[in-house]
Order: C-alpha cells, then structure tokens, then sequence
C-alpha cells in the first residue's frame, strides 16, 4: 500500500458553523492531518471560534483569508499546501470510518491516479432505491466536473495550476480537467465517502430550483449541456424532499 504519513488538508469556510465542529472530528478521526489549512471568506458567525478550538487542541490549523470565489480561495489553498498529497474537504460534509484508508487503496490500484474522490451521499437519503439512483447520477455528474467535497490530490500535479479567478462553481472541473492534462486520472471510490449535510434552504421549492440554476447559470456552457439530465433528476430529488419535509 502507498505510504503517506500525513497530509495537509485544505477546508473552505465562510459563515460554516452549522456542521463544521462534526465535519472537523470526523476529519481528525479519519485522516492523518499534518496541517489544517482553512481559507476563510470572513466569516461573522462563530466558525473561526470553531477552528480555533481545533488549534488549540491540535496546534496544526492555519488560517488565510480571502474575499473572492471559490477558485481564488482553492488556489490559495493549493500554494500553501507542503505535503505530497493534499485533500480538499467541504465544510458540510462528515467523513466515514476509516476514510483515508480507503482512498489509498483507489491510489494502489493505478500508478497514474492523480486524484481520488470520496463519494458524497446526501444525508436526507434514507430510501435504497433513491440512493442507488443518486449515486449513479453524482458519478455521471463527476465524470463532467469532478468533485472536491472530500478529494486526495497528488500535489506536485496542481502546484503550478492558475485557477481563472471568476469560476465561483465549476472550479473544479478546471482541476479536473487540468490532473487530466498531466496524463493523470481522478477517480471516484466508493468505499470512501462523505456524507454531505446541505442547509434546509436547499429542501424548499425556491432553494432546490436555486442550487442547479446557480451551477447552469456560472458554468462552462460546454459543461452545462452534459449536466443538464443528472441535474434535473436532482431538481427532482430536491422538489420531492421539499414536499416530504411539509408532512
């Protein structure tokens, strides 16, 4: 099995307080951490209150601010990160057991495995039916624009990407596509997954509708119209769990 003692870990925050300390137990229980690097879009709730008690109790988290989007966050995450792989994780999401583990053995499989994806498993899933489809959809949705929900990646092949500045969504299918251009796949493991805790907003009609327009309306239009299909069925998803939370 490959040998990685630790990694850095980059977690993107702004006002996250909601499941953050849940996502950060998971992350230390998990994953051999060397550094927890947060980029933090300046939050005002107590999400820094959070990440510092992590410091305190670790002495291993790193804050950096930044004001701009999702990509200028992620780039700044990727130029501090030391280690040879490096993982990305959501402030929303928890990681199952043995987390790390799992992925390496994705990374064992093929030499050219530049990144591994954790599948995310949306929490409101609680039917086997629905969870079989939603996992067939999300891996279509990965193979278009890949994923950084919970994603080890070999860092030596993004430590000179340029992220363009105004991909706010779709930033990572840039890295994607950009691991890809160094001969390198990125994989999606099964094992490994993450259970994604999406705020309650999502689950009105309002909300569900705004979670796939916002990605439609930002991202790549060559993208976009390969996404359109497994982003109804979540439209879908979302409608039905909106209804579901009225009973």
């Amino acid at each position: 099995m490959l040998m990685v003692d630790s990694v850095d870990v980059v977690l993107l925050t702004k006002n996250s307080e909601r499941v953050l300390a849940k996502c950060l137990d998971s992350l230390y229980r998990n994953v051999p951490v060397h550094r927890l690097i947060v980029i933090d879009g300046y939050s005002t709730d107590g999400t820094l209150a959070i990440v510092e008690r992590y410091n305190l109790r670790y002495r291993n988290v790193e804050v950096i601010f930044d004001s701009g989007t999702r990509a200028s966050a992620r780039q700044k995450g990727i130029l501090a990160v030391q280690t040879e792989w490096f993982m990305f994780l959501d402030s929303d999401v928890v990681l199952c057991r043995d987390w790390f583990k799992k992925i390496l053995r994705s990374v064992d499989v093929d030499s050219q495995v530049g990144a591994v994806w954790g599948i995310e498993v949306w929490s409101t899933l609680k039917n086997l039916w629905l969870m079989k489809l939603f996992l067939a959809v999300t891996h279509k949705i990965f193979q278009v624009r890949g994923g950084t929900h919970d994603t080890l990646i070999r860092s030596s092949l993004v430590k000179d990407i340029q992220i363009p500045q105004e991909l706010h969504v779709f930033e990572d299918a840039y890295i994607k596509n950009y691991i890809a251009k160094k001969g390198y796949r990125s994989v999606v493991c099964y094992n490994a997954f993450c259970i994604h805790f999406r705020p309650d907003y999502v689950w009105t009609f309002k909300g569900s509708l705004n979670l796939v327009t916002e990605s439609l309306r930002l991202g790549n239009p060559h993208l976009v119209s390969k996404l359109i299909l497994p982003y109804g069925l979540y439209t879908v998803y979302a409608v039905y769990q909106f209804f579901a939370n009225r009973k």
